[in-house]
C-alpha cells in the first residue's frame, strides 16, 4: 500500500535536481533527427526506478525516524507545514509533486517521505556528540525532544525508531543492557559486513531501539542497509493496524455464522409464502451488514497483506545469517507477526465464505418464494378460467334469450304492420291471414336475427 508507484513527471524532476541528476524535459530527441511527442506517463514510470533513492550514511550515525498516519487533508496541510519549516530555515521546501525531500538543518540532515496512508520524517543526527562512554542510545530519545519538536505532527504517530550505527566493537557492546534478552533477536547482514539488532521494544520515550553494527561497509551500502531496516520495522507496525481490525469483527462473524446455522434450519421447517419470505429478509439483512463489514476491512486487511510482503522482501533482500544463541530478525516475526497475519487472514475468508454461504441461502430461499408465487398465479389463473368460462356461458344464454326477445320484437312490428294494410288488401280483393302471416314470419326472422347475432360474434372472434 506504499505509494512508491504514485509518481509523477513533476516528482521526478524535482527529486532528481535535488539530488544532483539532470532534470529532462517532457520532450524525447530521437537521434537529433527530430522529436517524438512522449506517452504523459513516461516520466513517471522511467523515474519510478529513482523516486526513493538511497542516500548514504556515514558511521557512525543516529537516525531518529517517526510515522505519522494521515489522510487526504492532514497529507496537504503536512507538506504545506514542513514547507514553511524549510523557508523558515532559508532552505528549499519540498515540490508540490514531490514524495520525499531531503534538507540540512543545522548539523543534523531531516529526510520527509510522503506515502499512501502515512507520512515519515527521519532526522539523521552525527552520532559522534551523542555518545556516552560509548554505549549507543545515549542520551536518549526524549533528550532530542526538542530536536523532534521542530516537526509538525500531521497526524496520530504510529512508528517512532531509534536506529544507532556504530562501528564494530566486536563484542565489547553490552546488549544485555540495550535490549531485553527475551525477546533479543540478532542477524548477521551484508555477507558479514554489519549485523542488526533488535527487541522490537518501545523505551521510555517510546522508541524502538535498532542497533546496526558497521562492520565494513561503504556509506552507500550502509544507507541502503539503514533504510531497509527502518522499513522493516515500519511496516511490521503498519502490517498490525490489520490485527484490532479483525480482532473487532471477530464476535460479528461468529454471531453471524450463528444466525446463518439458524436460518438455514428454520428452511427446513417453514412453509407458505408467508414465512419464507419473512426468512429472506432476514437473509438479506445479515448479508447487508456482512457486506459493510467486509467493505470497511477491505482496505485494512489489503492493506496489511501488501505490508507484510514489503517486510519480508526486505529481510530477505539483507540477506540474513543467523548468530548463535538468538533467533534472527525473520525467525522473531514469523513467531509473531505471522500469526497475527493469520488472524486477519481468517477473519477474511470467513467474511468471505460467510457470504457465499449467504448468497446461496439467499437463492435457495429466493427460488422457493418465487416457486410459491407461481403456484398462487397458477391458482389464480384457475379460478380466473373458471369465471371466464362461467361468463361465457351467461353471455351465451344471454344471447340466446337476445334472439328471443328480438325475434318477439321483430314479428310484433310485422304483426302491426300486417294488421295497418289489411284493409288495403281487402280493397285490392286480396285476402291476407294476418294471424298466419305473422306466424309464418317467426321462424323466418329468428332464423335471420341468430344468423346476424352469430356473424357478429365471428367477427368480434377473428379480430381478437
Amino acid at each position: 500500500m506504499d505509494d512508491e508507484t504514485d509518481g509523477t513527471a513533476r516528482t521526478e524532476a524535482a527529486e532528481r535536481t535535488e539530488f544532483g541528476g539532470p532534470s529532462r524535459s517532457p520532450a524525447t530527441i530521437i537521434g537529433g533527427a527530430g522529436s517524438f511527442a512522449p506517452h504523459p506517463l513516461r516520466s513517471a514510470v522511467l523515474g519510478e526506478l529513482h523516486a526513493r533513492p538511497f542516500v548514504p550514511v556515514t558511521t557512525p550515525a543516529r537516525i531518529l525516524h517517526v510515522a505519522f498516519l494521515v489522510n487526504r487533508e492532514q497529507a496537504l496541510a503536512d507538506r504545506a507545514a514542513f514547507r514553511a519549516l524549510c523557508a523558515a530555515r532559508g532552505q528549499p521546501g519540498p515540490g508540490s509533486g514531490a514524495k520525499h525531500h531531503r534538507v540540512a538543518f543545522g548539523g543534523a540532515t531531516l529526510r520527509w517521505e510522503r506515502h499512501a496512508e502515512f507520512t515519515t520524517y527521519t532526522w539523521e543526527l552525527p552520532a559522534e556528540d551523542l555518545l556516552d562512554g560509548g554505549l549507543p542510545f545515549h542520551p536518549s530519545s526524549a533528550s532530542l525532544a526538542a530536536t523532534l519538536a521542530e516537526v509538525p505532527q500531521p497526524g496520530p504517530l504510529l512508528v517512532a525508531v531509534d536506529l544507532h550505527l556504530v562501528t564494530d566493537t566486536a563484542d565489547a557492546l553490552p546488549l544485555d543492557r540495550l535490549f531485553d534478552r527475551a525477546s533479543l533477536a540478532r542477524s548477521d547482514v551484508e555477507d558479514g559486513l554489519a549485523e542488526i539488532a533488535t527487541d522490537f521494544q518501545p523505551d521510555p520515550a517510546g522508541f524502538v531501539r535498532l542497533l546496526v553494527r558497521d562492520r565494513g561497509m561503504s556509506a552507500d551500502a550502509a544507507g541502503a542497509l539503514v533504510q531497509r531496516v527502518l522499513e522493516v520495522e515500519t511496516y511490521r507496525t503498519l502490517a498490525l493496524l490489520g490485527l484490532p481490525e479483525a480482532q473487532r469483527l471477530a464476535p460479528t462473524v461468529a454471531h453471524m455464522e450463528g444466525e446463518l446455522g439458524a436460518l438455514t434450519e428454520a428452511m427446513k421447517k417453514t412453509k407458505g409464502l408467508d414465512d419464507n419470505s419473512r426468512l429472506l429478509d432476514q437473509l438479506t439483512a445479515l448479508a447487508a451488514e456482512l457486506e459493510a463489514d467486509a467493505a470497511a476491512a477491505l482496505f485494512r486487511f489489503g492493506a496489511s497483506k501488501a505490508y507484510e510482503e514489503i517486510v519480508w522482501l526486505r529481510l530477505k533482500t539483507i540477506g540474513e545469517r543467523p548468530v548463535p544463541g538468538f533467533p534472527t530478525w525473520q525467525q522473531f516475526l514469523a513467531r509473531r507477526l505471522l500469526p497475527a497475519m493469520r488472524t486477519c487472514y481468517s477473519i477474511e475468508q470467513r467474511q468471505a465464505n460467510l457470504s457465499t454461504k449467504l448468497t446461496s441461502a439467499a437463492n435457495l430461499l429466493r427460488t422457493r418464494v418465487d416457486v410459491e408465487v407461481e403456484h398462487q398465479n397458477r391458482d389464480l389463473l384457475r379460478s380466473m378460467n373458471r369465471r371466464t368460462r362461467l361468463q361465457l356461458r351467461l353471455q351465451q344464454t344471454v344471447e340466446g334469450l337476445s334472439v328471443a326477445a328480438i325475434t318477439y320484437y321483430v314479428v310484433s312490428i310485422i304483426h302491426y304492420v300486417l294488421e295497418g294494410l289489411h284493409p288495403r288488401f281487402e280493397a285490392a280483393g286480396l285476402h291476407v291471414d294476418v294471424g298466419l302471416a305473422t306466424a309464418l314470419s317467426v321462424p323466418v326472422v329468428a332464423l335471420t336475427i341468430w344468423s346476424l347475432v352469430r356473424r357478429i360474434r365471428r367477427g368480434h372472434s377473428d379480430e381478437e
